[in-house]
């Protein structure tokens, strides 16, 4: 599913440059998940930004199915997020105009892949059922990271990728989000890559990849 390939990545700031991530490789195969974990720093999200199309890196490439990420313009990573990859960040981006049921529906219509039975069954998964007709400022910090989650399940993608999805959480309900994530994502199949700062929650995925200093750490 997803194939990553000598990937390299600098930054320039204030007349530095700076390597970020120092010939990366990895694999992940359809429904498998992984953690990604390091300090601060180590290149844990550039990696994760550079899988979902969001940057360019320097060399290397990212292949996603049989899409190679790293040859594909703007305009086709942005169709390959509203297709085949999904994105949950830290931040729960939801839309403050629309309600709940039409932020979990948002990614799905805009890549033409609306469900309404799937968006329906995810909402009742989810526990917001009873929040549907809400807006994301009338929800608890749970609640809206579960939303994000839903809108990302909705359209069905074939990787998931996951930046401190548990964050913002305190720990509790942070554990039950992320097994919600892990149990909806088995269900749909999907491909998780998760980056994560802590170490017991990356033990809960089937493997641990270790970034220090731009590379894997053996």
């Amino acid at each position: 599913m997803l194939e990553v390939r000598d990937l390299k990545k600098t930054f320039r700031s204030s007349g530095e440059v700076q390597q970020v991530l120092r010939g990366v490789s990895l694999s992940l195969e359809r429904g498998a998940t992984m953690a990604l974990t390091g300090e601060s720093g180590s290149g844990k999200s550039t990696l994760l930004h550079l899988v979902a199309g969001l940057d360019r890196p320097d060399s290397g490439t990212i292949v996603i199915g049989d899409t190679d990420v790293t040859a594909e313009d703007d305009r086709g990573r942005a169709a390959l997020r509203r297709g085949k990859v999904g994105v949950v960040f830290q931040q729960f981006n939801l839309i403050p105009s629309l309600t709940v049921a039409a932020n979990i529906a948002f990614q799905a219509r805009l890549a033409g892949r609306e469900d309404a039975p799937w968006s329906a069954r995810l909402t009742d998964r989810l526990g917001l059922a009873e929040h549907a007709r809400k807006y994301p400022e009338q929800l608890s910090g749970g609640q809206q990271q579960r939303v994000a989650i839903g809108r990302t399940l909705a359209a069905k993608p074939a990787l998931v990728l996951a930046d401190e999805p548990t964050g913002n959480l305190d720990e509790e309900t942070g554990e039950r989000v992320l097994d919600l994530m892990l149990d909806l994502v088995a269900e749909t199949g999907a491909a998780l890559l998760m980056v994560t700062h802590s170490s017991r929650l990356a033990q809960r995925m089937e493997r641990q990849l270790h970034l220090e200093r731009g590379a894997i750490r053996a």
